[in-house]
């Protein structure tokens, strides 16, 4: 399961049940006409721990401040794994919100549903606080159909190496990762040299999620091709490839690397990097929390994917989308507090301070660079350079989590890294046409 959905599953919004139950009445996207007295409302919708939301009412009210002709009425859904079911089905009875989120793992869904209003004309407009260029180039994936853009990344989160230097120390390592990074020698063959100090030492060389970042990372961090430029998928033909994913396994399947999704309750990856018990676990700007929370987070930093010559590569970036219900009757409304939630200003607002997350906008990078960790800068490189999930494999539901059951077949030694990319290519030509 991606690292963001574990985030957000264990984000439990003890109220939002009942804000849910209070805020359907107030729909405009399918029901009411969203219009009163002159003033607009605009219903939207995101889950969220409860930090989160209380910084969404925040920018609610602010939003309402500088338009006081448009009303914000927030619709939270306290579970990741209800929310899209939930947001479907109120699609389809035309009750939806008029703005929602929407996870990458879950866009395909909707664009394929035509249930998002395209948004390139209303980019384009005076109105708009967001152009298509000020976005990431990488973030767009499968929000990006025909063409048409039908959502925007409202932040993100790159896939970083976290390290714990109290645990490096532990197995006799002197080398810093972040250093060899910034001094071009972050290879492969350093990475893993650390893993097996690690690993000899009694200790856990680092924790995956396991999800399409993980392993599309690892093929393009080592010179290889997950997906080619038709969309069609390649690494099981690729030499590089199943040479990488073969290494990758090998890890797993020696324990050095541990699959983070199935650790057990009350020992999983959290307990056992903030306890010093493991020197890697790659996840977003969010384990900034973890470790502040943990009371020593001097001793983390961040580093990138190695590479066999130590030059940085692209890597997986994870986001969720903000997205203009088609149905909408408040359209002008809708897009000014869109544009306003993914704007410079707005994802300011919203960032500073919370750690939880990358801005996917140019021009507010300010607030990742406030200090912690030390080598922040090396999440703002790993957005630009990152992608999002390849669109082929996006578009189509369930189909990353398919490949991901595949791939821990693979890292429990059920299977070759060959046969593991061969059947992956196989489920997704059969669920693609080809592509």
């Amino acid at each position: 399961m991606p690292r963001t959905r574990v985030f957000f599953k264990l984000a439990t919004a003890v109220t939002a049940v009942t804000a849910l139950s209070i805020g359907l009445g107030a729909c405009s996207g399918g029901g009411a006409n969203g219009s009163s007295g002159g003033q607009q409302t605009v219903v939207w919708s995101t889950w969220g721990t409860p930090q989160e939301l209380t910084r969404f009412k925040e920018f609610d009210t602010q939003f309402m401040k500088d338009h006081p002709n448009i009303k914000v009425v927030l619709q939270p859904v306290a579970d990741y794994g209800d929310y899209h079911t939930k947001l479907l089905t109120q699609l389809v009875s035309g009750t939806a919100p008029d703005v929602f989120y929407i996870g990458d793992d879950q866009i395909g869904k909707f664009v394929n549903a035509n249930v998002l209003m395209p948004l390139d004309d209303l980019m384009a407009s005076s109105a708009s606080k967001t152009k298509p260029d000020d976005f990431a180039p990488g973030l767009l994936g499968a929000a990006k159909h025909d063409g048409k853009i039908l959502a925007e990344p409202n932040d993100s989160n790159p896939d970083a190496l976290w390290y714990d230097k109290v645990a490096l120390k532990k197995a006799g390592i002197t080398e810093d990762p972040a250093t060899l990074a910034a001094e071009g020698k972050w290879t492969t063959a350093a990475y893993l040299e650390m893993n097996d100090k690690l690993h000899a030492a009694g200790l856990t060389g680092s924790m995956f999620w396991n999800y399409w970042s993980t392993h599309w990372s690892w093929i393009s961090s080592q010179g290889g091709k997950a997906f080619d430029d038709s969309g069609a998928f390649v690494a099981n033909t690729d030499p590089t490839s199943v040479a990488a994913m073969a290494t990758f396994g090998k890890y797993f399947q020696d324990k050095t690397f541990l699959v983070a999704d199935t650790l057990p309750s009350g020992a999983g990856a959290d307990s056992l990097f903030v306890t010093h018990k493991a020197g890697f676990y790659i996840q977003g700007r969010y384990t900034i929390g973890t470790v502040k929370a943990a009371g020593d987070p001097e001793n983390y930093d961040v580093a990138p994917w190695p590479t066999p010559d130590g030059k940085a590569a692209p890597t997986g970036v994870a986001v969720s989308y903000l997205a203009i219900n088609n149905k909408t009757k408040v359209k002008d409304a809708a897009f000014t507090f869109w544009t306003s939630f993914l704007s410079k200003q707005g994802q300011t607002f919203r960032l500073q301070g919370s750690g939880n997350a990358v801005p996917s906008v140019k021009g507010a990078d300010s607030v990742v660079l406030d200090g912690y960790p030390a080598h922040a800068q090396t999440l703002l490189d790993m957005r630009d350079l990152g992608f999002e999930d390849y669109a082929a494999e996006a578009k189509v539901p369930g189909l990353s989590n398919d490949v991901s059951a595949i791939m821990l077949k693979l890292y429990e030694g059920k299977i070759t890294a060959q046969q593991a990319l061969d059947e992956s290519g196989q489920l997704i030509s059969s669920k693609t046409g080809g592509k």
